[in-house]
């Protein structure tokens, strides 16, 4: 689980904004005017232990930017500090837009931003919903190398004109008939090369499948959402994963918005009109949801005739 936050009752009398980078953060502070009050203080990561210990207090609250080592950050922060607040950088719009921007700069806006209430934050999830998202995380890496390396062999032979034998041209009994093809030394190295990838990126899937497998058959949620059509095992979890705890939504339309599957609109005076989904939201928990439906509506009787009853109106 994620460290629990800081009882304080009092309100925060610094506000710092920390830039983090892989091996150091630079930090920034400012008080409840906007005066600037500490740093920028650049600090290798190495040694933040020491410096929490050294400058933080109960009455500093925190903003930092969502990145790769965000999450391990946070942890180690949230215990020595009053607040920590994680935003998601497209919604810091003065900063990535910045024509001049530096870790100073960036860090100080940051603190500004927050002290003025001016950030909102996002959902920190706990440690096993984080878990569940780097395994699914890794998997669709992997699915992605074996596509690669299945388009590039598909590649090889159209560009020899090679008819491939009947059947499933990567099953392991055919592996055989790719290292005879009569090619160069360069194209009998390309298809080693492809088909170890290959080889390489489904055992991992398999293995990811089989742990993500274990974890569903723990939560009880994977019953339920089973049984909707179109839902397999990984669009459950991923599903999950990407919800966390549904309950942080306080309505059906906020979890279609975080999803991205909502309408643009625009409504202005007398004119009112809305278009396409705006991919606003998390990008893996839109695919699966898409790729449901998709299923649904080729297999399930209901979803099939209202496709084939609004498909003439909306399209496809």
């Amino acid at each position: 689980m994620s460290p629990e936050m800081p009882v304080s009752t009092s309100p925060p009398q610094r506000f710092i904004g920390l830039d983090i980078h892989k091996y150091y953060l630079v930090a920034v502070a400012v008080d409840g005017e906007l005066n600037q009050v500490f740093g920028p203080k650049r600090v290798a990561l190495a040694d933040m232990e020491a410096w929490m210990s050294q400058t933080l207090t109960s009455q500093d609250a925190l903003v930092i930017e969502m990145t790769t080592n965000t999450w391990q950050v946070y942890d180690e922060l949230l215990p020595h500090v009053h607040s920590v607040t994680v935003v998601h950088p497209p919604h810091v719009k003065l900063i990535t837009r910045a024509q001049v921007m530096t870790d100073r700069i960036a860090a100080l806006n940051l603190a500004r931003l927050l002290a003025k209430g001016l950030l909102t934050g996002i959902w920190v999830p706990p440690q096993e919903v984080r878990d569940l998202r780097a395994l699914i995380a890794q998997r669709s890496k992997m699915v992605r190398l074996s596509i690669q390396a299945r388009n590039r062999l598909h590649a090889l032979l159209h560009s020899r004109h090679i008819l491939p034998p009947p059947g499933s041209l990567f099953a392991p009994e055919h592996r055989e008939w790719w290292r005879s093809l009569p090619l160069s030394l360069a194209g009998r190295v390309q298809i080693e090369n492809d088909l170890e990838t290959l080889e390489f990126a489904e055992k991992q899937i398999a293995r990811l499948e089989a742990a993500l497998a274990a974890l569903a058959a723990q939560d009880q949620r994977v019953g339920l959402l089973a049984q909707l059509p179109g839902f397999g095992l990984i669009t459950i979890i991923t599903f999950l994963a990407a919800v966390g705890q549904i309950t942080r939504f306080p309505s059906a339309k906020h979890l279609v918005g975080y999803s991205g599957l909502n309408a643009r609109i625009h409504d202005s005076g007398l004119t009112t009109r809305t278009g396409r989904i705006t991919k606003a939201g998390r990008r893996d928990l839109r695919f699966v949801l898409v790729e449901a439906a998709q299923t649904a509506a080729n297999t399930h009787p209901f979803w099939k005739a209202e496709l084939a009853r609004l498909e003439p109106r909306l399209g496809r």
